[in-house]
């Protein structure tokens, strides 16, 4: 009896091997075997929730013994730390709001800034060109993933965070089609040394992994990406001169820098790397990040690819830390806030000249606008016309490069660069004139509110949750692309605009969660026509995210990230479930 279970435990072993393989594949009525093997092989410690029936292939290849066993390790060394570094988050938002006092240059990290000894390490050949990288681009969109390591581009953001919507399903099959692109597996791509430089960008610290639990913990969102695509990628990267490179999210202070220093160094070690094999751009996305870009680079000078900057995320990151005071009012953003306003372009100055000092590459923002079809039409001849003269800013500011999200600018941006700028990047431009006061990154542009931008605001927010729970991570509006950040920062000035009560440009009335309210339902045709509402479950779906919308922005306290909420709440979850049984079903795909 013994010896029977025996053998037919090393006969599912040898089946379970034969798939990695590829020599054999489980068919989809063998879920429930699957999900018994899956229970044998995972490491103690280890729950991992099963994948959507179709993902069956890319789950077993991925989700390997030794790769569950090395999630489980990273998880395991790392997650007290990350834990800390959110405690600590919140501890420095509870001292801003009971202090009063204001983000500054911090004194016991000023002997760092103050060296002017210190350099990051140079960054490998592949990356010493930056001028155009494609943007948003989620890697679950098979074809448009495809379409970009086909393109001209210098790199792509391999997107799992802002134009990501982390479903368990796009999370797998994201990762799998990275593990694909790496080995050359896609019909009439060029080899990955060839191809556009991977620039990989997990979650950020604020996202956990529903699916997976190492010692009954869900784990952290960035671990579980970041973890995979190192433990199947890293060596053939490296092996090809192409990587591994990686963007950091939301990073909000050097501590955090840090501890991404000490996971890189960890994961080196543990995959038999040299030091310094990793390199990551950190996109500074929080006011706070602002005054700790030289101790950043400092922590990960042994893994840095330099620094990022954003238009969006960093202006909602006011009103997440301070915009409960009047001070800090955010005025319309579709007519006051761009990157000419004093504590944007400071901030992008001061990016420019911390990096330069420091022999690292500063990279700004995406373009958003969407090119029409016809090259011949005056919107088309308008629209580059615009996004030349906001990227020709960057390039005076001395940036190295930014991203675009339409590939059919990635040319016309990169001849840009050919014209207004010398070699391979601007790194010579030091910017040593160049001096930023603290009143510079803090003092607010001057400016009202429209009701255009309220009810501009408030589509986005509530397409951009629709989007979310059709499991979408960015949608088109109105000519350019949406995805997280703008959803952030619209929701974040709806919410401070109704805590202020500021009144309308147009006739003086107050912004209140009545008029929000009345504004949206008075949109609904408006968004209909947007989602393409065809079913009555397209209908009642619009209806939960212009519900979910109001909830969020009338809360007393700010929630701090749109996405964190979303993907805590039962509806997402409930939706995503939803989602995976009609694609196990055949009758569901993404409009990706």
């Amino acid at each position: 009896m013994l010896s029977n279970c025996v053998r037919s435990t090393e006969n599912i072993v040898y089946g379970y091997k034969k798939v990695i393989q590829g020599s054999m594949t489980l068919p989809k009525s063998s879920s429930r075997g699957t999900e018994r093997l899956r229970r044998m092989l995972a490491p103690r410690g280890v729950d991992v929730e099963p994948p959507p029936a179709v993902l069956q292939l890319e789950f077993q290849t991925l989700f390997t013994t030794e790769a569950l066993q090395f999630l489980s390790d990273l998880c395991t060394t790392f997650q007290p730390e990350v834990d800390r570094v959110l405690k600590l988050r919140t501890l420095r938002k509870v001292q801003l709001d009971l202090t009063g006092e204001l983000p500054g240059f911090r004194e016991d990290t000023a002997h760092i800034r103050n060296d002017p000894t210190w350099r990051v390490s140079p960054v490998p050949s592949r990356l010493q060109c930056r001028h155009v990288d494609i943007g948003d681009l989620s890697p679950c969109d098979t074809h448009r993933f495809i379409q970009g390591l086909r393109s001209k581009a210098q790199g792509i953001q391999v997107d799992f965070d802002d134009g990501n919507c982390p479903t368990y399903y796009n999370q797998i099959k994201g990762i799998y089609n990275v593990y694909q692109a790496v080995r050359n597996q896609f019909h009439a791509t060029p080899p990955i040394s060839q191809a556009p430089v991977l620039m990989l960008r997990p979650r950020a610290w604020n996202m956990v992994e529903h699916n997976m639990m190492v010692h009954g913990q869900e784990i952290p969102g960035p671990l579980f990406d970041f973890g995979l695509l190192m433990f199947h990628n890293a060596k053939l990267l490296l092996e090809s001169q192409s990587g591994p490179f990686f963007y950091l999210s939301k990073v909000e202070s050097h501590l955090e820098a840090k501890l991404w220093n000490q996971i890189f160094l960890w994961t080196e070690y543990k995959l038999d790397l040299p030091v310094g094999s990793v390199k990551a751009t950190v996109l500074i996305e929080c006011v706070l990040a602002s005054f700790e870009m030289e101790e950043i680079l400092y922590e990960l000078r042994e893994h840095s690819a330099g620094l990022n900057c954003g238009i969006w995320d960093y202006s909602a990151s006011f009103v997440n830390k301070l915009g409960h005071r009047a001070d800090f009012l955010l005025p319309d953003r579709s007519k006051y806030v761009n990157m000419e306003k004093r504590f944007l372009r400071s901030y992008m100055d001061l990016l420019v000249k911390t990096c330069h000092r420091r022999g690292a590459l500063a990279t700004g923002g995406m373009a958003a606008l969407l090119l029409p079809r016809d090259k011949q039409s005056v919107l088309y001849k308008t629209i580059v016309t615009t996004v030349t003269r906001l990227k020709l800013l960057e390039i005076q500011a001395g940036v190295d490069g930014f991203m675009v999200y339409d590939m059919d600018l990635i040319e016309p941006m990169q001849k840009l660069f050919q014209l207004h700028s010398q070699g391979k990047n601007q790194l010579q431009q030091l910017r040593d004139d160049l001096t930023v006061s603290p009143d510079d990154l803090l003092t607010m542009p001057a400016g009202g509110v429209t009701l255009y931008g309220l009810k501009y605001n408030i589509a986005v927010g509530v397409l951009f949750i629709e989007a979310w729970l059709s499991g979408r991570g960015h949608f088109f509006y109105k000519g350019q692309v949406e995805d997280s950040a703008t959803a952030e920062i619209s929701r974040s000035q709806v919410w401070q605009w109704i805590r202020h009560q500021v009144k309308l440009e147009d006739d003086g009335r107050a912004v209140t969660r009545g008029l929000v309210r009345s504004l949206a339902q008075s949109m609904q045709d408006d968004l209909r026509a947007a989602t393409r509402c065809q079913t009555q479950r397209d209908e009642e779906r619009l209806a939960t995210a212009l519900s979910m919308f109001l909830e969020v922005v009338q809360k007393s306290d700010f929630p701090e990230f749109l996405t964190t909420y979303l993907y805590l709440d039962h509806t997402f979850l409930s939706s995503q479930r939803l989602h995976e049984e009609r694609m196990d079903e055949g009758h569901y795909k993404a409009r990706l």
